[in-house]
């Protein structure tokens, strides 16, 4: 895929330098991610001390934020060591992620996922223009061992996922690694794929079917959630192949590059994925698809560059 030399989002929030150990907030309902569970956080410092004093412990905090100011350690990475700071203490930097505490990573695998972010951008803000609607980008979370979100607290083995009650998509980038090695799925653009699949749980989001679906199954037994949430994992990796399917228009792709992404797709179906992990499969159990389902919706997408094409919800998936 010809990434290099493309404008980079600015949409990237790198929590990786200190790392993000906050409140894990409530749950922000259903968002998608590679088909493994998140947990719940409990809360940063300075929320812990709000928390556990009342109004003795708020006149603590502001004591302790005034005595860490003056002694020039920045309070809100001591206090609120949960990606909480405020914005003017995370200011966008001009071609670079921008890391909490100030520090910038600007590797090779950073450019390339802000590259992908602002190709996505691109994609289906002209999507939406299309319909006489705009597209409020999400942001994107880089992060490292683990991360908070509206969603709750997540750690590296949950997987990248999109959380719906922040609009924002997370990934550790260690997971290209595993995407390659323990998936056997390599190539930047099923590197590419995997991002394009959160951002299309944003769109989900945006046209109101991720909210639906949860409104739905809470009135769902396990298998028909279960069931539910493969026509709409399914859908995400249809809204992937429509950001393909331009990005093959712009002749960025190279000779291999779908291959790739359809390979990557087959990788981790549910039945691929417990079939490698215990030997047998559990259909009832199937939350995002069977190989052959995941890269048939993305193909279809590809080949079609169109939303009505991406129809998970009617008929036979």
């Amino acid at each position: 895929m010809r990434w290099q030399g493309r404008r980079q989002s600015d949409n990237v929030e790198d929590r990786r330098v200190n790392g993000d150990n906050g409140m894990g907030g409530s749950r922000g309902g259903f968002g998608g991610g590679l088909g493994r569970g998140m947990g719940r956080g409990m809360g940063g410092p300075a929320f812990n001390i709000v928390r556990g004093g009342g109004i003795r412990g708020i006149i603590i905090l502001v004591i302790m934020f005034f005595v860490l100011k003056f002694i020039g350690i920045d309070p809100w990475t001591v206090l609120f060591n949960d990606g909480s700071m405020p914005a003017q203490t995370q200011s966008q930097q001009s071609g670079r992620s921008v890391a909490q505490g100030g520090q910038v990573q600007n590797d090779e695998m950073t450019q390339f996922v802000r590259t992908i972010l602002a190709e996505t951008e691109d994609t289906w803000s002209g999507i939406f223009q299309s319909q006489g609607a705009q597209y409020p980008a999400p942001s994107l979370v880089l992060f490292k061992d683990r991360v908070s979100s509206a969603c709750g607290t997540a750690s590296s083995a949950s997987g990248p996922f999109y959380c719906p009650g922040d609009k924002k998509v997370y990934i550790d980038l260690t997971f290209y690694d595993e995407l390659a090695n323990r998936f056997r799925a390599s190539g930047n653009f099923a590197q590419a794929y995997v991002l394009a699949h959160e951002v299309g749980h944003h769109v989900q989001n945006l046209l109101g079917i991720l909210p639906k679906f949860n409104q739905m199954r809470q009135n769902m037994s396990e298998v028909e959630a279960n069931k539910m949430s493969v026509r709409v994992e399914l859908q995400a990796d249809c809204f992937a192949g429509i950001w393909g399917y331009y990005t093959e228009q712009k002749g960025l792709l190279e000779t291999g590059d779908l291959e790739d992404a359809l390979n990557a797709a087959h990788q981790i179906g549910d039945d691929t994925l417990q079939k490698r992990s215990q030997g047998y499969v559990v259909p009832d159990s199937f939350n995002h698809g069977t190989s052959e389902q995941r890269a048939k919706w993305f193909k279809r997408g590809f080949e079609t560059g169109k939303l009505d094409a991406c129809d998970t919800f009617s008929g036979a998936i």
